[in-house]
């Protein structure tokens, strides 16, 4: 009954399972009072109770039976335990360009878990070029494995160990490059490397799915599919998010990677951009450049790695009443940056001034962005904002949080120097500021449905 014990039985269910010698897999007969069920039996989720057990029917459904005293389990049929097989690779085209998929886990390279009932990272770059042939008529597709976890547990060392891993195959000759990431901080990851990869050969694109790969109701497929198409033929070489532009399956819409953010927790298109336009699309047919302002597809450009982020740099959300021994704090423990997520056009309370500026005196960076999605920062407006900046506070313009957060890991990252990151932070590296915010009524219509 070993299966069993691996499987999320327990307590009642196991110990009937272990007598009738039933194993995950095995055809049985569940018997009560006045119905009978037949079929496969399979994993239970682990965080359900101990007086269930599952049988896949024929007609494919999954029933929970409840066991009782007059409830009789038999073993009918030897079966096997439920299992993933990776399907073969398509054969390679040698008269395509070569892209590189490089997995690093999240819901696109995950499948449902039978024994906990929840979705895990399980599923390989190779496996999803298995189940998803038609990139075979776009690449000649290599696949590699980088990371294997959800994108929460990602850290800036993994960043760098990303920016490394993709400039090692744009060295290699890679046409394009394709990571597959979970959405949940897929923009800080699109973030990191857009600082990290500078001057581009080839198109660097980020892609998730909000669904794991084996729902019948998957966006992988047809994310990764639109990915391949830009990463082989689009004429940009920027590091992009690619995903569903709007719940259908008929467009792929890629954002850059600075100006991009998940604002929604479960639907499709939930990437959007900020303060920004898509800069491409792909369709069934090509791919469709939206923007004359993007930097251009050029084999000869000489990449420029530039990886390294510190992971002494916070962020503190302002709210009414916080607490400014919070911001002293992080510099007793030898923080070298703060982002400020503060209100509207750049503000925080009186009370946190003397503790920026005792962080200021420490030699710690502190820039603020605004906790509005839209819109730029503007801390020359109100009194609060020009007494803040006489602190040494940075406004970051139209950066909202996740990509000034990541700029300010980055630009500590490459120097000790405060007045240097400074420089560095203000100095436009990847399209993260726009000299101009234009209005976006039909991107806040579109992200507020």
């Amino acid at each position: 009954m070993s299966q069993n014990e691996d499987s999320g039985y327990k307590g009642e269910a196991l110990a009937a399972l272990k007598k009738a010698g039933c194993e995950v897999g095995d055809i049985v007969r569940v018997s009560g009072e006045d119905k009978t069920y037949e079929g496969i039996l399979i994993p239970h989720s682990e965080s359900s109770d101990s007086k269930h057990v599952v049988v896949k029917m024929k007609s494919g459904y999954n029933i929970g039976i409840r066991l009782s005293p007059n409830v009789k389990i038999e073993k009918i049929g030897k079966g096997t335990k439920p299992t993933f097989a990776s399907p073969p690779l398509p054969k390679q085209r040698a008269d395509l360009p070569k892209v590189v998929i490089m997995s690093t886990g999240g819901t696109i390279a995950s499948r449902v878990d039978y024994r906990t009932g929840a979705v895990r990272s399980a599923i390989s770059a190779s496996d999803l070029y298995g189940v998803v042939p038609e990139l075979a008529d776009l690449a000649q597709v290599d696949t590699q494995i980088v990371l294997s976890i959800y994108s929460e547990n990602l850290t800036q060392k993994n960043w760098t160990q990303i920016a490394e891993a993709a400039a090692k195959n744009i060295e290699e000759g890679a046409k394009g490059i394709i990571i597959a990431h979970g959405t949940d901080t897929m923009a800080y990851t699109a973030a990191a490397l857009s600082f990290s990869l500078q001057n581009l050969p080839v198109p660097v694109i980020v892609v998730g799915a909000q669904r794991s790969s084996d729902r019948p109701s998957s966006d992988a497929a047809t994310n990764l599919i639109g990915a391949v198409k830009a990463a082989a033929y689009g004429p940009f070489a920027e590091v992009v998010i690619g995903m569903h532009e709007t719940v259908a399956d008929t467009t792929i819409v890629f954002n850059r990677g600075t100006k991009v953010r998940k604002c929604h927790t479960s639907r499709r298109d939930t990437f959007k951009p900020v303060n920004a336009s898509p800069i491409a699309r792909t369709n069934d047919q090509d791919v469709t450049m939206l923007t004359p302002i993007y930097r251009k597809r050029d084999p000869s450009a000489k990449l420029i790695l530039k990886p390294q982020f510190s992971d002494k740099v916070a962020l503190i959300k302002f709210y009414p009443g916080l607490d400014p021994a919070i911001i002293d704090w992080y510099v007793e423990k030898g923080f070298k940056g703060i982002l400020l997520e503060g209100s509207g056009l750049g503000h925080v309370n009186k009370p946190c001034f003397g503790a920026i500026q005792n962080a200021n005196n420490h030699g710690v960076v502190v820039a603020l962005a605004s906790q509005c999605i839209w819109g730029r920062v503007n801390m020359n407006v109100y009194d609060t904002g020009r007494d803040l900046q006489d602190r040494g506070v940075i406004p970051t313009d139209d950066m909202f949080p996740e990509t000034a957060l990541v700029k300010l890991m980055w630009s500590l990252g490459q120097t000790n120097d405060p007045q240097e990151a400074k420089k560095l932070f203000k100095t436009n590296i990847a399209g993260e500021f726009s000299p101009r915010t234009l209005p976006q009524e039909q991107t806040i219509k579109e992200g507020g449905q």
